[in-house]
């Protein structure tokens, strides 16, 4: 496999990474020129689609829990006036696989830290989940609502979708289990006959009802979505469970994976693609985790993935022999890339 670019210090090698994501293809100088979409702004514009860290206390490409890297602001301006003259400059996407909070939370987060953003410009797990569950799954009522495991991100984007949806943070769910809910739960007084999904994503207050609840909607026939399958969750210079370890107990169960909507799934690029209309080489994933940041832009056939190494990942992570995921490019920071 080939060893990444590093970028960091190379000027010339800078510009020939930001300027190659801008280049028409020869299909396009070609016959689509006499064509009007050839002229169509996402037809164009390049994308950039950049990790957020999951957690609050956590490491990434553009903070450490809430102090944000110095450049970053000037970066995102940098990338975000670059482009053909046909186009605005690239389009950059807040992508995330924190499943905790809602669109318009990591907006105002993203404000607070100075970033210029709106809510359309991020791409959570949360909304990849409800967009997957409204739009495209689309059970038949009235079998359609959601158990949720999870936080009240999920909840939210839900209700955006008008999603109907039970468990989550209801307080009726956050207790010990009691001999009669067993009871209840068996002979199903206890369940809601209409739900047709179980979407687990982190859920702080994970408990052995909450379990109980989700394995016997799934013994029933729900189908099994988890917003992300992230074993851990970095945070404070360590690492904790993540969104992941909630849906294992289920699949231990039951015998099978669920559908996951977050990074690195393919399920999650496609609704990235469908919300955005973007041509995928000439877009490039940036992240600092590997396993789910990097995988997600190779696996997704983006025009290239960057690591950086400010968060999770470390370059020693590819500089084994026969790695198993390797970027096209690094820096050691974001800001890096003003050169």
């Amino acid at each position: 496999m080939t060893a990444p670019k590093y970028l960091t210090g190379d000027q010339s090698a800078i510009h020939e990474f930001i300027d190659k994501f801008d280049v028409p293809t020869e299909r396009e100088t070609g016959s689509r020129r006499d064509n009007a979409d050839f002229y169509s702004f996402a037809y164009f514009r390049s994308f950039f689609l950049i990790a957020m860290s999951a957690a609050n206390g956590g490491l990434g490409v553009l903070w450490s829990g809430d102090h944000l890297f110095p450049g970053t602001v000037e970066t995102l301006e940098m990338l975000r006036s670059k482009g053909l003259d046909i186009c605005a400059g690239k389009k950059t996407v807040f992508v995330t696989n924190n499943s905790t909070k809602s669109r318009s939370e990591y907006q105002k987060k993203l404000t607070a830290l100075g970033i210029p953003s709106n809510v359309d410009e991020i791409f959570a797990s949360a909304y990849s989940s409800a967009i997957y569950i409204s739009r495209i799954l689309k059970l038949p009522a009235p079998k359609n609502k959601v158990f949720v495991l999870g936080e009240s991100g999920i909840e939210v984007e839900l209700k955006t979708e008008g999603v109907e949806f039970i468990g989550g943070t209801d307080p009726a769910y956050r207790r010990d289990i009691t001999p009669e809910d067993y009871k209840g739960i068996a002979d199903g007084s206890l369940l809601d006959d209409d739900v047709g999904v179980v979407l687990a994503g982190l859920d702080f207050h994970i408990n052995y009802l909450k379990l109980c609840h989700a394995y016997h909607y799934l013994r029933r026939g729900a189908v099994f979505l988890a917003t992300n399958t992230d074993s851990t969750l970095p945070s404070n210079h360590t690492f904790f469970p993540g969104a992941g370890t909630i849906s294992v107990p289920l699949i231990n169960m039951i015998g099978k994976q669920p559908t996951a909507l977050g990074k690195p799934s393919q399920a999650m690029m496609d609704s990235i693609e469908g919300k955005f209309q973007f041509d995928r080489k000439r877009t490039c994933m940036v992240g600092d985790r590997l396993e789910t940041d990097i995988k997600f832009g190779i696996e997704g056939k983006l025009g290239g993935t960057l690591a950086v190494l400010t968060g999770v990942s470390g370059k020693d992570e590819w500089e084994v022999e026969n790695a198993p995921i390797v970027p096209a490019y690094y820096v050691d920071k974001l800001s890096d890339l003003r050169g």
